[in-house]
């Protein structure tokens, strides 16, 4: 990304909610982002992750001109590229696990069933989930639901994971949990950009990135990738 500003209109009032950021992901990284509320935080992450549009500066996604693609090709690259991870878990309430895990699936071509139902198997198990395969989500509690919402972000095998607030509706406990499981994701090779208001686990990324008034203000690396 390079001077990427991202302005809303509501009425008569304008909303600097990015203004000029410059920010790298390289692959196999693994990137806290921090700041108070409303710095343009989840702004990014939304940027990052195709779900929204930048008023201005360019990105380019591995290499390729963001702007310059149209929506339907936005859409194919969100399903297959990139993988989701919300606060809120955003599962679908009248379906199984196993069923809102899949359904990521369901909008790709060329999968067959039994393609769908090993991958969908194999996100579970990573997961630790598959013995609850059949219950829908209000039978689980939040760090459950939270661990279903990372398999079926994995589901896709995506070039990134993206988590806005993974941890914000958890206990620590349970928040503990998905910490480590991102730990474990990223240790297997993932590329994960995350938001968190918790320093705690901020600390955990291998870089943390600063945010204020929509404005990169600091960054850190904390852990140096291993020499191969």
């Amino acid at each position: 990304m390079n001077g990427i500003s991202r302005i809303f209109h509501t009425e008569e009032v304008e909303t600097h909610a990015l203004s000029g950021v410059d920010f790298t992901l390289e692959r196999g990284q693994y990137v806290a982002i921090s700041g108070p509320s409303g710095c343009g935080k989840s702004t990014l992450l939304s940027i990052l992750g195709l779900l929204d549009s930048p008023t201005s500066g360019t990105y380019a996604l591995a290499g390729v001109a963001v702007q310059e693609i149209d929506s339907r090709e936005r859409a194919r690259i969100r399903n297959r590229e990139i993988g989701f991870i919300f606060q809120a878990f955003n599962l679908i309430g009248d379906l199984t696990v196993f069923d809102n895990v899949e359904l990521p699936l369901t909008y790709r071509s060329g999968l067959s069933r039994a393609e769908r139902r090993e991958r969908v198997d194999d996100a579970l198990a990573r997961v630790g989930m598959t013995a609850r395969a059949r219950h829908v989500p209000a039978q689980l509690s939040g760090g459950q639901q939270q661990r279903v919402a990372v398999a079926r972000a994995l589901v896709g095998t995506p070039s990134i994971l993206l988590a806005d607030e993974p941890t914000g509706n958890l206990d620590s406990r349970n928040g503990d949990a998905v910490m480590a499981l991102l730990q474990e994701l990223h240790a297997a090779g993932a590329t994960i950009c995350m938001v968190t208001h918790d320093p705690r686990y901020a600390n955990l990324a291998q870089r943390r990135v600063f945010m204020l008034d929509g404005r990169v203000v600091d960054e850190a690396a904390l852990h140096s990738l291993p020499s191969n």
